[in-house]
Formats: structure tokens, C-alpha cells, sequence
């Protein structure tokens, strides 16, 4: 695993932020051979949480990669309201936070739809295997459609094995 996509995790954990880990990073912890450029997380858009996102990530500067002039990241209250996506760029590498994942929902239904993994001394919200499925057939990207395929391989391999 990528040490830099690690810190930002052990970061994200030891700051409290409610999040899952879902997108490419989720399927390489299943085992899937995809190599991703980015952390993906579905997370709780709350004004306290964001906060915990901000403090968390401060001293590796996050900027908004998405906006002109790529802004800093610094979530004021009345600025977070209706936010439903961050995309940012930090020191240690690229995070995207979401708080709705296609074919499965918002953060609520996500937390639902995961499981609890230890790795590298902490504890990771993860998409759960056959909801990164739906999730990533949902999304119908090219790239996406191949790591289901790589996914429902795996899936069959513990299947075999249970």
C-alpha cells in the first residue's frame, strides 16, 4: 500500500472523521491489481466533520484541485451547506471525499453497507466487497467495468473457499 495514502488515513482516523474508504484503494485492499492515483471516501458532509477533515489535513496544505486558483481547503459553516463533494490535492497525494455513491446512496446507506478492517494500527470503515461492485457497475466508466470484473473474481475465489 501507498505510504502517503496511508498517513492521510491514519490522519483521517486519529481526527475522527466519519468516513468509508470506497473507490480504487477499496478494491487493491480486496486485491485487485488496479493501481489508483487517489484516496476515494464517502463521507458525512456535516460542518463538524468537514472540520475534522480540515484539521486533520492542515499542515499537508489541502487546496480545492477542482477550483480556480486552487483554493485552500477551509470549510466555514455557512460555505458547507449544500457541499456534496471535495476533491482535494494535499502534500501527501489526492483525496476525494463524496457524500453519495452511485448504486448505493448517501453516507448513511454507505456506513451501512461496511465493514471494519485493522491495517497498519488503525481501523478503516471499507466498502464492503459486492456493495464496491454495485457501486463501481453503476458508475459504467471504462475503468470501472474492468475492476468489477476483477472484483467478481475475487468474489468467487472466497466464495470457493468458504
Amino acid at each position: 500500500m501507498n505510504s502517503d495514502f496511508l498517513e492521510i488515513l491514519k490522519r483521517l482516523t486519529q481526527a475522527e472523521v466519519s468516513f468509508v474508504v470506497i473507490g480504487g484503494f477499496a478494491a487493491t485492499v480486496y486485491g485487485c491489481t488496479i493501481v489508483t492515483q487517489d484516496i476515494d471516501i464517502c463521507c458525512e458532509f456535516s460542518a463538524e466533520n468537514l472540520s475534522r477533515l480540515q484539521k486533520a489535513l492542515a499542515d499537508v496544505h489541502p487546496v480545492h484541485r477542482m477550483t480556480p486558483n486552487r483554493k485552500p481547503f477551509e470549510p466555514i459553516a455557512e460555505a458547507v451547506k449544500g457541499l456534496k463533494n471535495l476533491f482535494l490535492d494535499t502534500d501527501l497525494g489526492t483525496l476525494d471525499c463524496v457524500g453519495f455513491l452511485e448504486g448505493i446512496g448517501g453516507f448513511e446507506q454507505v456506513i451501512k453497507v461496511s465493514r471494519t478492517i485493522e491495517t497498519e494500527g488503525m481501523r478503516l470503515n471499507l466498502l464492503t466487497l459486492d456493495a464496491l461492485i454495485k457501486s463501481k457497475e453503476a458508475m459504467r466508466r471504462p475503468r470501472d467495468q474492468q475492476a468489477v470484473i476483477q472484483l467478481k473474481a475475487v468474489r468467487e475465489q472466497m466464495n470457493r473457499k468458504q
